[in-house]
């Protein structure tokens, strides 16, 4: 063997990248001229071409079927047909259209050639007619909002009888969870429950407060509760407790000085970014930001004040969109923004957004991040834009509200804001409102129920929307079409039928690994074990009546079913009194010596006459003198 070819064939291969791009473009770019010369050939023989096109055809014709063996032929050919393709005297008929000719040279199509009978301005005018017509829908679609709202179809989640204050959930849309003015939070899983809807769990997180705000956080792992109490609480997915921030010191005066808050909180919510943070707001006149991981102390502290310089009262907070910017709605008609990375001065602040002493309470950015809507308890709806914070951009009016957690939000494509309404009990029906952004005209509501609308949420990845009523429900409107999972996965499945408990007659206890003679046998069926207890007589007895009237049988009936309450009775009946030992027990003395029974007999013939200490003239004077005076024995 050639010890040349050896080390040749152990060397690895090197391929010139470049080299080879370029020879499969000079290749494509042959074919497509190729093709093209063929489809003008095509052309001319429709338009009746003069003898000598028709002889420089079949010529060309007679080279393309030798082009396997030579190349050259070939585009001497194409050559030729060029040539004669131009000569426009020879021509009968008007000449090819150039526009496609240079359109055609202009593209230099790169693939196999196309086939003879494509025409491209024919496919290309009816891909165009059918992308004009879906771009004509998509832009009806986008021109009206309102068809956007997914309102046919709605389920009914019963929470309670009292009125659901919060609504959470989560990022993925998987999971929902509600709280209310009954303490309790529940959660449902979309896709474990069928149409019973039912919840798979329930608790009262903070005992006996009232539930404020849900929010899961950004990764949708643990849960914000805000309650009617000092100390807000995170939970993780199943209900069970991660985190409880730390309570403040009451008796400072600077809020700043203590490390958590000494009043009822009113609103939170978690950073849009960082998972491990969130905000809380309480009437301690101040909003604070913490750590998931360190719950000892809150990790800043912004406060709000009035434009004298006093304490208010924060009734909501949020982040912005981008989580720089935090902003905070006071029970002043104040809207204050602060910077996040510092909380001593406002970075925005707008003195009159509401009436002074009106609850704000709701504030929600705009998925750009550069409108706020704010939900006053002076019965508007509010935008603003935060460049210019003077003034806001829109107002509407009328919108009744009674709670101080009534919600407002924006839909996922921006175009609508959306709020609910508030009634008095029996005077009319909630109603969940939709305005344009642009115009902020109402253009749209849904009646939800004959109660308040408090909470709402549009979720944008289930393009479904969550309501929190007054009256205890929740419910969720979807579209069978536009929404996604949610709600569609447990109206699909039918309900379970409820079986019947089977109870046990008897504990038992299983020991598997138990000797034979100590194992008990398990019970396969309660059935025929209620059949065999039926035939025992013990187990099968009847037990008696109480008895009524005289007693009988050893049952006492007058004082009672048993004998221990007859004993009782007794009991209370006596009425001695044995304070005194000594009289109690000479009580007995002159029967014990009239009719001894138990000592005296025994000691009858050695037992000496008891001589008693007879009473003397000192004693009686004693017994005159005061009580202080008297002798201690």
């Amino acid at each position: 063997m050639d010890p040349n070819i050896v080390d040749e064939g152990k060397k690895a291969r090197t391929f010139d990248l470049n080299a080879i791009f370029e020879q499969t473009r000079r290749t494509a770019i042959e074919r497509s001229q190729r093709a093209l010369d063929e489809r003008q050939k095509a052309q001319m023989e429709e338009e009746g071409e003069s003898s000598k096109s028709v002889k420089s055809l079949l010529h060309t014709q007679r080279n393309k079927d030798g082009a396997a063996t030579s190349r050259k032929q070939e585009s001497e050919s194409s050559s030729d047909s060029g040539s004669d393709s131009d000569s426009g005297s020879d021509l009968i008929g008007p000449p090819p259209p150039p526009q496609q000719t240079a359109q055609d040279d202009d593209d230099e199509l790169v693939g196999p050639p196309l086939p003879p009978g494509y025409t491209g301005s024919t496919a290309h005018s009816d891909e165009d007619d059918e992308e004009g017509e879906t771009q004509d829908d998509d832009d009806d679609d986008d021109d009206n909002p309102v068809k956007k709202i997914p309102d046919t179809h709605e389920i009914t989640l019963q929470h309670g009888t009292k009125t659901v204050s919060a609504l959470g959930l989560d990022p993925s849309g998987a999971r929902l969870v509600t709280g209310g003015y009954d303490y309790d939070v529940r959660f449902w899983d979309f896709a474990g429950m069928d149409q019973a809807l039912q919840a798979f769990r329930s608790l009262q997180p903070c005992d006996c407060h009232q539930i404020k705000s849900l929010q899961y956080s950004v990764t949708g792992d643990v849960i914000l509760v805000v309650s009617g109490n000092a100390q807000a609480k995170v939970l993780d997915r199943d209900g069970f407790n991660v985190m409880e921030c730390v309570k403040g010191d009451q008796y400072i005066v600077d809020m700043a000085n203590t490390k958590g808050h000494t009043a009822m909180l009113n609103s939170g919510c978690w950073h849009p970014k960082i998972k491990e943070e969130f905000m809380t707001c309480s009437n301690d006149g101040t909003v604070r930001t913490w750590d998931l991981n360190s719950e000892k102390k809150h990790k800043s502290v912004f406060k709000p004040r009035s434009f004298q310089g006093k304490k208010v009262i924060p009734t909501c907070c949020t982040y912005s969109r981008d989580g720089k910017l935090v902003a905070a709605g006071c029970q002043d008609g104040t809207i204050q923004i602060w910077d996040r990375n510092l909380s001593v001065h406002t970075k925005f602040h707008c003195r009159q957004a509401h009436i002074p002493g009106s609850d704000t309470s709701c504030l929600s950015f705009s998925y750009d991040g550069m409108t706020l809507a704010s939900r006053g308890g002076d019965d508007t709806l509010k935008m603003w834009d935060i460049r210019n914070f003077k003034k806001p951009v829109n107002v509407a009016t009328g919108l009744t509200n009674y709670f101080a957690m009534t919600d407002c939000c924006f839909s996922p494509d921006d175009k609508l804001l959306v709020t609910g309404t508030s009634v008095k009990k029996n005077e009319g029906n909630g109603k969940l409102v939709f305005f344009d952004r642009a115009s902020f005209q109402r253009v749209y509501e849904i009646e939800v129920t004959n109660a308040s609308v408090i909470r709402c949420l549009w979720h944008p990845k289930l393009n479904q929307i969550m309501v929190g009523t007054g009256n205890g429900l929740a419910k969720v409107y979807y579209d069978p079409v536009k929404s996604h999972r949610g709600a569609k996965l447990c109206v699909v499945k039918s309900q379970r039928k409820e079986k019947q408990a089977e109870t046990l007659t008897q504990d038992y206890i299983i020991t598997p690994h138990a000797l034979p003679m100590f194992r008990e046998a398990r019970q396969r069926s309660t059935r025929k074990q209620l059949e065999k207890d039926r035939l025992d007589p013990k187990k099968s007895h009847k037990p008696e009546p109480p008895v009524s009237g005289p007693g009988r049988g050893g049952r006492v009936a007058a004082h009672g079913g048993t004998l221990s309450s007859f004993i009782v009775k007794n009991i209370a009946l006596d009425k001695s009194d044995d304070s005194n030992a000594r009289e109690a027990i000479l009580r007995h003395a002159k029967e014990a010596s009239e009719n001894p029974y138990w000592v005296a007999p025994a000691y009858k013939k050695t037992q000496p006459e008891p001589v008693f200490a007879e009473e003397s003239e000192e004693d009686e004077e004693d017994e005159k003198q005061p009580q202080w005076k008297k002798r201690k024995i």
